[in-house]
């Protein structure tokens, strides 16, 4: 806050010298990622989970899901995840739209490509189950269900947000970005991207590493989940976390001229 301060007071002599910093990417944060398609097709998907989780974690406060009920909480969790495809779509719509890089093909993406590898991984565990001849191996009929649901109402409601998604107004850049792109300087190794992305995870992850051990206890060792209240507490002190966390790095990250945030 004091930087930007600063840099916005006309009497200060310090900011009148040659900028550094931030101040000389101010141009460019706005420029098109290289694989904006992939990005805009991670947002969608995680808004269409972010929604799913929200609304079950209602449900559950409410009363209305059962701990002791396995196979209800599950199917409302997949039943929700199906619905959610249009939020799923119509989030991915607009962000294409935005990076003026409208396609249906990234539209199909978003409604098969993370939904597609959790089916392959799962698929590949039940494989084993049947190999092992184990009784809580999901049988044929389920999954032949569970891709019926993916094809036949995920994938059109995915494609029924985005044409909605399209209809809406673009996103404008509060500013406008140079048509040269400004070279990077060469980066320290702690700003990498693979060292920024494991020390921003790590505070995260420390904030939701309780809960996170009793609800697997709960999917892997057979126990049920009862405390739906304080999971809803973590949620919230994981959100803020996160979205602190964040701004920390975008700026660490712009001070060092780089703009390759997203």
């Amino acid at each position: 806050h004091k930087d930007f301060n600063r840099y916005n007071d006309p009497d200060n002599e310090e900011e009148a010298q040659e900028e550094t910093g931030w101040k000389v990417v101010h141009t460019e944060v706005f420029r098109t990622p290289m694989h904006h398609e992939l990005l805009s097709v991670y947002v969608g998907t995680g808004c269409q989970m972010l929604g799913m989780g929200a609304i079950t974690l209602a449900f559950a406060l409410f009363g209305f899901l059962s701990p002791a009920n396995r196979g209800g909480l599950l199917t409302a969790v997949l039943l929700l995840f199906v619905l959610m495809g249009s939020y799923g779509g119509f989030t991915t719509a607009r962000m294409a739209k935005m990076f003026h890089a409208q396609s249906w093909n990234t539209i199909l993406m978003t409604g098969v490509f993370v939904p597609g590898q959790v089916f392959a991984v799962f698929f590949v565990l039940n494989l084993m189950l049947w190999a092992k001849q184990a009784s809580n191996a999901v049988p044929f009929t389920t999954l032949f269900a569970l891709v019926g649901l993916w094809f036949c109402v995920s994938i059109p409601l995915v494609f029924v947000g985005a044409i909605f998604g399209h209809k809406r107004p673009i996103i404008e850049h509060p500013l406008a970005v140079n048509a040269i792109p400004r070279a990077i300087p060469q980066q320290k190794w702690y700003l990498r991207p693979p060292v920024t992305v494991l020390l921003a995870g790590v505070i995260p992850f420390g904030a939701a590493f309780i809960e996170l051990f009793f609800i697997l206890s709960s999917l892997w060792l057979n126990k049920f989940y009862y405390v739906f209240g304080f999971l809803a507490l973590v949620l919230v002190i994981l959100t803020v976390t996160c979205a602190e966390i964040s701004v920390v790095m975008v700026y660490f990250q712009l001070c060092y001229e780089d703009y390759e945030w997203w």
